[in-house]
This record gives structure tokens, C-alpha cells and sequence, in this order.
């Protein structure tokens, strides 16, 4: 098991992520899920693709009937497919904090398809999802902030041309507005969880910063849509990160091998892949 840090103030497992990391009976799939725990409340950011996390985490021993709450960070299937399974294996209501745009129709071109909620609204309330909209930072557990919606404030962070959405029957870029990441905020610093970091990791990192009060950035934790990214993105991206003097990256999911390999040859020891099975403490 992967560990790092020392004090546990907080515990992150990876109980879906597109790689499999630990030599058990798990499975992985293009998409991902975090199981959080900080004093007093344990919760699941993100549910996957399938809902394979589910039995992934009886077998990694995560109590999912015991979740305080679902966060997820945007509409896309491979973040929210899971959501259905996940619901019914916690049996009961619980809270879903999402951006109100969470149910936005999604699209993306090569191949071109639909990528978006994979369930009408009413089906995942009746499954006992208690939605509770996030458009602006919110403290919803003691230090633990859903960013909400993220300030584009930098030139190069432009996001993925490939998504869109159709608006009066024309197609424009997909704003993804609804891109929420997770503050959680230790003694010592940050620690960042991303979806996809779909508004760009600098972004995210300054508006946890504005948000927290807290400059140090500790770990950044999830998917960065690097692979994608325009390759001036990817420079600039990397150089903020090394700026940041993270205790540790793992990025994994939408990042992409090649971009996951050059992140690991420049963070070394502090670089994790992020895969399926892995336990990080703070």
C-alpha cells in the first residue's frame, strides 16, 4: 500500500481510477473515485464509470454505507455513471454536493458523442441523491471546501476544443462550468482533489488559495486533462507545479501516459500514477 506523510490528519483511497495498482481483486476503468476521510466524516468524490467501485471497495474494506455525503466534480460519464450503484449500496438519502450545471448536455467531437450525466435527475433522486447545489466555494465539512465554480483568470488554460455543447441548435464551446474541485485544508497546507482540473490546474490551485486563506499547497490529487492539452499548456503547467514544491502529485485519469511519464521524470519520488488501490495520508 502507498502511503505518505506522517500525523493523518486526512486518508484519500482511490477506489477507481483507469489503472489498477495493488495486486488484488480489484478492476479499473476509464474514470475515477476518492474515498475522503478528515476527523469526523468520510465521503466519495467522484463514483466512476460503472459503478465497479462499489464492489472495488468491499474488497479494499471502504465502508461505503457509512459515506456523510457524494461530491462530484463535473457532469461527464465517467465521473457520474456510478453514481446509480453507489446510491444503492449507501441505502439510504444522502447529501450529492455538484455545480447546478451538472446535468448540462456534455459533448465531444473524435469520436463525436454524448458524454454527459448518464441518468435523468429524477432517477438518481429516487435512488436517494439529495442534491445540494454548489455555484460558489462552500465549507462543507470543517475544512473541506467544494470550490464551486472556478474563475478563469490566466491566458493559457483554454480548456478542451473538443467539447461542446449545442445552444439553440449551434454548436459552442462547452464552458464546463460545473468543474468543482476539493480544498482540503491541513495544519501545513493544501491538499487539492481534481475531477479533471477541466478550468486548469492554475486556476484551481489560485482559487483554493483565495478561497482557503492558505498559500501552501501540499498535494494535488486526480485527473489534470493534460494529454489533451495544448503543448504551451503543458509547459507552463509543469513549471507552476514545480513552482507550488508539492509533497506530491498524483495525477492519473484524463492525464494521459506520456504526460503521466514526464510528470513522474520531473516530480521523481513525490510523483504518484494515482492508480486503483492506492492510499494517500496527511
Amino acid at each position: 500500500m502507498e502511503k505518505r506523510g506522517g500525523h493523518k490528519f486526512l486518508k484519500i483511497t482511490v477506489l477507481i481510477e483507469n489503472s489498477v495498482a495493488r495486486t488484488m481483486d480489484i478492476v479499473g476503468e476509464h474514470g475515477l473515485g476518492l474515498w475522503v476521510e478528515t476527523p469526523g466524516h468520510r465521503f466519495l468524490y467522484d463514483t466512476g464509470q460503472t459503478g465497479a467501485l462499489v464492489r472495488n471497495a468491499q474488497v479494499l474494506g471502504v465502508p461505503l454505507k457509512e459515506a456523510d455525503a457524494v461530491v462530484l466534480s463535473h457532469g461527464h460519464y465517467d465521473h457520474t455513471g456510478g453514481l446509480r450503484e453507489v446510491l444503492k449500496a449507501i441505502g439510504r438519502p444522502v447529501p450529492v454536493y455538484a455545480h447546478p450545471d451538472l446535468f448540462s448536455p456534455h459533448r465531444v467531437s473524435d469520436p463525436e458523442r454524448y458524454v454527459g450525466v448518464p441518468f435523468a435527475r429524477a432517477e438518481i433522486e429516487a435512488c436517494g441523491a439529495d442534491f445540494r447545489w454548489v455555484d460558489r466555494a462552500t465549507e462543507i465539512f470543517p475544512r473541506v471546501w467544494a470550490g464551486g465554480a472556478v474563475p478563469r483568470t490566466n491566458a493559457f488554460e483554454r480548456g478542451d476544443p473538443r467539447m461542446y455543447v449545442v445552444e439553440q441548435g449551434q454548436r459552442v464551446p462547452d464552458p464546463l462550468a460545473d468543474d468543482l474541485s476539493l480544498y482540503l485544508s491541513t495544519d501545513t497546507g493544501l491538499v487539492i482533489l481534481t475531477g479533471c482540473a477541466h478550468a486548469g490546474l492554475m486556476n484551481i490551485v489560485e482559487h483554493a488559495r483565495t478561497v482557503t486563506g492558505q498559500e501552501r499547497v501540499r498535494a494535488v490529487i486526480g485527473g489534470t486533462h493534460l494529454g489533451p492539452a495544448a503543448p504551451e499548456q503543458r509547459e507552463e503547467t509543469v513549471r507552476f507545479l514545480k513552482d507550488l514544491g508539492l509533497e506530491l502529485l498524483a495525477a492519473g485519469h484524463c492525464t494521459g501516459q506520456a504526460v503521466a511519464a514526464r510528470l513522474s521524470a520531473e516530480f521523481g519520488p513525490r510523483f504518484s500514477f494515482g492508480g486503483t488501490g492506492l492510499t494517500y495520508e496527511f
